[in-house]
């Protein structure tokens, strides 16, 4: 007699290839006799608008603003009663640019200072702000620029700044730790995959370090060294210094919010993972999240990527597997086309199910 198994497909977007959403639904299609769920997630990066709308059940909301080149371009947040979600990305983010336009040094944040405003006067004071995916290394500088151009010299540090730290909440989702500067800062971590050259990141560096030290004699208190500064291009500093921002791991908030812990009482396994993985994998990413849940629901979970790494790390961490979805040897360029990756994901997924449950579904 044939059982039917619940089945969790909780995956971050396999970057550069498919979202969230068309992993998990490809994986399922591996899983047509099952009952599944598919969970749009991430950790506050690439996707998190999307994710985020869904579990809060927000309208997403358009209006102008610009990209880290200052170009016009119209850029959407989500908004549910006086709470408002931002993607810092869909402003200012990477993957508006193409890759010979992109400017670490001169790029700039001041997109997201438009969402903020644009929000803060459709009533919005709670904000979830996901932090990651940005073309931009300027601590928020840019962000704002955009309040002090909307605010007036006059009023920006006496009256608007106090009004939106004392009226709003500001919980920032990002799983990056590093500070804003200095080794493990933004410069150095972040910037040259945003196009920085060496010199370019030591300028950069040097800049950041001279934001902060201007701020703190200004303010009397100084965030730069906390957990998270160095997030998205120092944007996570600007809200942390200047808003009294709280940080939260993007990843735990969305399960949170999913109330995912509720959804594995039943499951009888999760399917999770990303691009790439490998032991960075268990450094607070999302399939690391997913996992600790599921270990403490004691609900099997496997790991699919488009490259593996570290397997035996990532076995060792409790995944039941963790697997290659592509078969040796198959070009780069063909693992990331989306058909193949779709298809490689159904094919895994049915040889893993049948794997751990085919004896039981014997007739």
């Amino acid at each position: 007699m044939t059982t039917t198994h619940k089945i969790i497909f909780a995956f971050d977007s396999f970057k550069g290839c498919l979202s969230s959403a068309e992993v998990g639904k490809a994986a399922a299609e591996g899983a047509e006799q099952e009952k599944v769920e598919v969970l749009n997630v991430s950790d506050g990066g690439d996707g998190m608008l999307s994710a985020f709308c869904q579990a809060y059940r927000a309208e997403q909301v358009s209006c102008n603003s610009h990209d880290a080149l200052m170009r016009p371009i119209r850029a959407a947040y989500g908004l549910v009663g006086d709470m408002a979600i931002i993607e810092t990305a869909q402003a200012c983010g990477l993957s508006l640019l193409e890759s010979n336009e992109r400017d670490a040094v001169g790029g700039t944040s001041y997109g997201v200072g438009e969402l903020l405003i644009h929000a803060f006067e459709r009533g919005a004071r709670c904000f979830i702000i996901g932090l990651g995916g940005t073309a931009t290394t300027d601590g928020g500088f840019g962000m704002l620029k955009a309040l002090y151009v909307h605010a007036g010299p006059a009023a920006f540090f006496d009256t608007y700044l106090p009004r939106w730290r004392n009226e709003c909440s500001w919980t920032l989702a990002s799983d990056v730790r590093n500070p804003l500067y200095g080794p493990q800062g933004a410069a150095a971590v972040f910037a040259p995959q945003k196009g920085a050259t060496p010199a370019e990141v030591v300028r950069l560096d040097a800049r950041l370090q001279r934001l902060a030290q201007h701020a703190a004699r200004r303010m009397g208190h100084d965030c730069s060294m906390l957990p998270g500064a160095g997030a998205a291009g120092g944007l996570g500093y600007a809200f942390l210094q200047f808003f009294g921002a709280q940080m939260q791991s993007g990843a735990e908030l969305l399960l949170d919010a999913l109330d995912f812990d509720n959804r594995l009482r039943d499951a009888a396994m999760v399917f999770t993972g990303e691009g790439s993985a490998d032991s960075q994998t268990l450094m607070g990413k999302l399939p690391w999240h997913v996992l600790q849940r599921a270990l403490k629901a004691h609900v099997p979970c496997c790991l699919l990527a488009g490259k593996v790494s570290n397997r035996e790390e990532l076995l060792n961490a409790g995944f039941r597997e963790a697997l290659c979805i592509h078969p040796a040897g198959l070009p780069v360029e063909e693992r990331l086309r989306a058909e193949v990756t779709k298809k490689n994901l159904s094919v895994t997924t049915a040889q893993l199910l049948t794997r751990f449950f085919g004896e039981e579904n014997k007739e």
